[in-house]
């Protein structure tokens, strides 16, 4: 079954409301059952009968980990446990919407240069596949001296008439080997910390990671999690490895008495920030640590959105200059032994 990201929004928000309002949690489920998707609904049929069976609605969704990660039922655990649940849910329902939110930027952000540097590429190799080696006969008939740049085009165009049905399909398969290979957990360890390193690419993808880390760590210690126990979870919420491996040894420290800011410090991890450890550290010194991360959630979030608007501005210009040069090229490239022989011609 396919729960989306706005069916669990739906189910937070409307769980709850009818909570707060007195409604029984078995009339509570009914209710979000009638008006919820197929699957949704399907789903919650099954977390049902458990409540109906004694369970706790903590334990009912634990049972879908792939559906319900670890910080949504940590959230309902721990609001069944000290009585919050209403609060719980609805301040689960406020983050998830943030988070969905936040993803959204980081795509948004990442999407416009993949899209234009992927249509460039294969206008690139379409052009050199299809409409270069026509060119080779023509060119070879001049009996004038090629300038450089017609040579390095004939070149190109000789390559892709001899060598492109094995060069593109190669290509393409290199990038769905490169896909593959990055899901190996060595593999993707060094391709995690080397995507941070890609000028503005790098920075919405450690902003986006770090705002994640802010804002769950922030909810679970409000909820009354234990550090320790708000790491663990927290960490699991996270994608990148270099950060996940990197908070997993300041989570370590921390166990073994050090702040929070200090552990982050230690190994001068970069991709954390010297303004987040400090505003930590401000945090941990007056006693409102989940405040001032629920801050920085919202700075890293305003941070994405002037990170992906500077992008948008920076490369529009790049990638005109680059296309106009390549498009120049290849007009020189084919007009200059044209003008030469019709010079030599006249002369």
């Amino acid at each position: 079954m396919r729960v989306t990201i706005e069916d669990k929004l739906f189910l937070t928000r409307h769980l709850a409301t009818m909570i707060k309002a007195g409604v029984p949690m078995d009339d509570a489920l009914t209710t979000v059952i009638d008006q919820a998707s197929p699957d949704l609904a399907k789903l919650l049929k099954e977390i049902k009968e458990n409540v109906d069976n004694g369970k706790s609605l903590g334990e009912s969704f634990g049972k879908y980990p792939k559906i319900f990660d670890r910080l949504f039922i940590s959230l309902v655990k721990s609001g069944e446990v000290s009585g919050t649940l209403e609060e719980n849910l609805g301040f689960l329902a406020e983050q998830m919407g943030k988070s969905f939110s936040l993803r959204r930027k980081v795509q948004g952000a990442l999407i416009y240069p993949i899209l234009v540097l992927s249509a460039t590429l294969i206008m690139g190799i379409g052009i050199s596949w299809f409409v270069l080696p026509k060119l080779i006969d023509m060119f070879s008939s001049f009996e004038v001296a090629l300038p450089l740049s017609t040579k390095i085009l004939m070149w190109v165009a000789f390559f892709m008439r001899d060598y492109g049905i094995i060069f593109v399909p190669s290509l393409v398969g290199f990038c769905f080997l490169l896909v593959i290979l990055v899901r190996i957990k060595s593999v993707r360890r060094i391709w995690d910390a080397w995507v941070l390193k890609i000028p503005f690419i790098g920075k919405v993808i450690a902003y986006g990671e770090m705002g994640k880390f802010s804002r769950n760590l922030g909810t679970l210690l409000k909820s009354g999690l234990p550090v320790s126990e708000a790491f663990t979870v927290t960490i699991n919420t996270l994608s990148n490895l270099k950060f996940i491996e990197d908070l997993t040894i300041v989570q370590q420290k921390v166990e073994e008495g050090k702040t929070v800011a200090d552990a982050m410090t230690s190994k001068k991890y970069t991709e954390f920030g010297k303004l987040a450890i400090r505003m930590i550290g401000v945090g941990e010194k007056s006693g409102n640590l989940e405040e001032m991360l629920m801050y920085l959630a919202v700075y890293f979030d305003e941070e994405i959105d002037n990170v992906s608007k500077n992008l948008a501005t920076l490369l529009e210009p790049v990638l005109l200059l680059i296309i106009g040069l390549v498009v120049g090229f290849v007009a020189v490239a084919i007009i200059s032994p044209i003008y030469t022989m019709v010079g030599s011609v006249g002369g």
